[in-house]
């Protein structure tokens, strides 16, 4: 089988692109043919696409948008044709322009799309200060309802939360819940000790403003044991700047004893600073599964999740001790001292978060994927 994903940017730091490799692979494993219709990479060395696009500098917004991670590609019908023309099923990974022209040129052509909804209007909307627009984000599901995801024969859904909120918002397609999932092999625990400080805590994620980094920072200053607490924050974005100038006044100001640690990793990297954490810190307003979380549960960290209408990742707490209201940084305050001050129970939980990462199994995700794409062909033939 022939599949071609779309997607418009392959940079590094944008999540599309690690659901789209880490997928790709998976499935050239079990014998299918996968190749990317995407925007060319503007990095020599790194990935390239297999039909690549020239880059769209989108009018007013391009400096923020790529510092997001992402470019956007322009339409060329030719190209768009000819990988088409190539393939058995098209998947198309968001609701963009690029996307609607793959669609209508896939149904010009006889080829089934199947779509995969990563990205919430909101996550949009949040990144140029216009999270509590409303009429905005409804015209953007319009448009990608409209124009994408109602031209695909399925679309997965990576949570509950998200097949109910497309239902909610009229999308007629064949709504499956399928996790992009973890992968179970090789994974070593959390081997921390009751007790053994400082107490890192970590949290990963796109330094942008639905990610709420601030709320952390404010709960650390917050914590009764805020001294013995070292702060690790993965990742790159817009808001680099801000939440760096915050989270060292912390430092600066006696809250804690160590300045902020700010990087960003590969998962390698990830898997050895997430083997001495603590706590898995997860602050998002706006997430439609959040992978970082569910590595960080699969290597036995515990986590604290915001729990958020528009964020899915609450689905990975056992309890309510791993949740805080959304933006209630006294609460998470709480949660972490909590944490802290009962570390057998830490180290209790962590085996069980590690065993409840199994229902996220990757395999299990790919087999799903693949008979979507079968009914896919099935539905066009009849």
């Amino acid at each position: 089988m022939n599949v071609l994903f779309t997607c418009n940017s392959l940079l590094k730091g944008n999540g599309v692109r690690s659901a789209v490799l880490s997928l790709k692979s998976r499935l050239v494993d079990e014998g299918l043919d996968v190749r990317i219709l995407a925007c060319e990479n503007e990095y020599s060395n790194d990935v390239q696409p297999d039909f690549p696009l020239k880059h769209f500098v989108f009018p007013f917004f391009e400096q923020i948008i790529h510092a997001n991670g992402f470019r956007y590609a322009k339409i060329d019908k030719s190209v768009i044709r000819k990988a088409v023309a190539w393939a058995d099923v098209i998947h198309v990974m968001e609701g963009f322009p690029l996307e609607a022209a793959v669609v209508r040129i896939a149904d010009d052509l006889g080829k089934p799309c199947v779509g995969t909804y990563h990205t919430f209007s909101e996550n949009i909307t949040s990144n140029i200060g216009l999270a509590e627009g409303g009429v905005i984000n409804r015209l953007i599901n319009i448009w990608w309802k409209t124009s994408v995801y109602n031209h695909c024969k399925s679309v997965q859904c990576p949570t509950k939360t998200v097949k109910d909120y497309l239902t909610r918002h009229g999308y007629s397609s064949r709504l499956e819940v399928i996790s992009n999932g973890v992968d179970l092999s090789g994974y070593p625990l959390s081997d921390l000790q009751a007790g053994k400080k400082p107490y890192r805590i970590i949290t990963i994620g796109r330094l942008s403003n639905e990610k709420s980094h601030q709320t952390l920072i404010d709960a650390i200053r917050h914590s009764r044991h805020a001294a013995e607490i070292e702060l690790y924050i993965a990742g790159k974005g817009p808001k680099a700047k801000k939440i760096r100038k915050a989270a060292r006044k912390l430092f600066e100001d006696g809250i804690v004893k160590s300045d902020p640690v700010f990087g960003f990793y590969d998962s390698e990297q990830l898997k050895t600073l997430l083997k001495d954490s603590y706590l898995y810190v997860h602050c998002a307003k706006v997430e439609v599964e959040g992978l970082s979380c569910l590595e960080s549960i699969r290597q036995g960290v515990v986590p604290v999740i915001a729990d958020a209408p528009l964020s899915a990742t609450g689905q990975f707490a056992l309890d309510d001790r791993s949740l805080f209201h959304v933006s209630d940084s006294a609460e998470l305050a709480e949660k972490i001292d909590w944490w802290i001050e009962h570390p057998d129970e830490r180290n209790r939980m962590s085996g069980l978060y590690s065993e409840s990462a199994k229902l996220f199994d990757i395999r299990e995700s790919t087999k799903k994927i693949i008979r979507m794409y079968e009914e896919a062909l099935s539905d066009e033939a009849t």
